[in-house]
């Protein structure tokens, strides 16, 4: 087959950079939503030293997520072929989500 081991052209990524700038925006909404709710949460009904912890565990949570989610955002921006994420800040955010679902059930049980 002619031109099968030849190197394939660039890629024409079509809209996938907006998609994915799309996707870390709704995650960051997702973990707003997370982060209100556990403030509420810890404010219901009387406050403790432990759901206030809680609660500001996950806004600081969130805070971290948000930074590294609107770096990723603005390196989708700013390049026609934006560089992949690097896998520490692609563990950073993995762990702040899962670290903010972890804080937010504990408040709610």
């Amino acid at each position: 087959m002619p031109g099968a081991d030849a190197a394939p052209a660039d890629r024409d990524p079509g809209l996938q950079p907006e998609r994915t700038r799309l996707a870390w925006r709704r995650t960051t909404l997702s973990g707003t939503v997370v982060a209100v709710l556990a403030v509420k949460a810890a404010l219901h009904g009387g406050a403790t030293t432990v759901s206030v912890l809680a609660a500001a565990l996950c806004c600081a949570l969130w805070l971290a997520f948000v930074r590294i989610a609107h770096g990723r955002i603005r390196a989708l921006a700013a390049a026609n072929r934006p560089p992949a994420i690097t896998p520490p800040h692609a563990s950073a955010a993995t762990l702040c989500v899962l670290a903010l679902a972890v804080c937010g059930a504990l408040l709610v049980l």
